[in-house]
C-alpha cells in the first residue's frame, strides 16, 4: 500500500493494539494484563467489584474486551488467580497520583556540613553555632568536622573538647546521632534534629 504525502494511515491491524495494551502492564509493578495472563482458569471480579465466579481466562478476556476494558491479574498467588475487569490506564493514573501525594508528604532530611579548626576564635564558633541551629531548626542533620593540621594531631583532646562543646550548645534543637569519630585528620560527629 502506498500513501501520498499528508494522507493519514488508519489501517493498523488489530494485533498492534493488543500488543500495546499488553506491554503496559510489564513496566508497571509487574501486573499481568490481557494476553499476558496464562492461567487456565481465573476468579473473575467485575468492574463494579462484583464476583463473577471461576471462568476460563479466554472467556474472562472476552468479557473484558466486550466491555472495552482490560483484564488485570490482581492476586497471582491465589488458587485460582484473581483477575479484575478495569480500565488499566485509569488505574495506573490513580496509582501514580497516590504515589506523588505520598512523596509530597515525605520530609527529605539533608545533611549540612560545618567545619571547625582547633584554634577557632570565639566569634567564629558563635557564627557556626548560629548556622547549625538554623539547619537543625529546618529539620536537617548537621555533620560537624574538626580538621587537624600538622602537629595538632598530637592534641586530639582539644578537638574532642571543642566538638563536645559544640554539641552541648546545640542540645536544645539537636542531639548527637553519631558520636565523635577520628577519621584520618578529621574528627567527625553528626547532630540530628530533635523530633517534635
Amino acid at each position: 500500500m502506498t500513501l501520498t504525502r499528508g494522507e493519514p494511515y488508519l489501517g493498523f491491524p488489530r494485533y498492534y493494539f493488543i500488543f500495546w495494551r499488553c506491554t503496559i502492564g510489564t513496566n508497571n509493578k509487574d501486573l499481568l494484563i490481557n494476553e499476558k495472563i496464562n492461567a487456565a482458569q481465573v476468579r473473575l471480579i467485575g468492574p463494579a467489584g462484583e464476583q463473577l465466579g471461576i471462568v476460563s481466562s479466554n472467556s474472562a478476556l472476552q468479557t473484558a474486551y466486550d466491555k472495552n476494558l482490560d483484564l488485570v491479574m490482581i492476586a497471582p498467588t491465589a488458587q485460582p488467580p484473581v483477575c479484575k475487569i478495569m480500565d488499566y490506564g485509569k488505574y495506573r493514573f490513580e496509582c501514580d497520583k497516590r504515589e506523588k501525594e505520598a512523596k509530597k508528604k515525605q520530609q527529605i532530611i539533608e545533611t549540612k556540613e560545618i567545619q571547625l579548626t582547633c584554634n577557632i576564635g570565639e566569634h567564629d564558633i558563635q557564627t557556626k553555632l548560629t548556622h547549625a541551629r538554623r539547619f537543625l531548626g529546618d529539620g536537617n542533620k548537621v555533620r560537624t568536622i574538626v580538621k587537624f593540621k600538622g602537629r595538632e594531631m598530637r592534641h586530639t583532646e582539644i578537638g574532642y573538647a571543642l566538638l563536645d562543646r559544640f554539641i552541648s550548645e546545640c542540645s536544645e534543637l539537636g542531639q548527637c546521632d553519631k558520636a565523635p569519630v577520628l577519621e584520618g585528620r578529621n574528627l567527625t560527629a553528626i547532630i540530628a534534629p530533635i523530633k517534635k
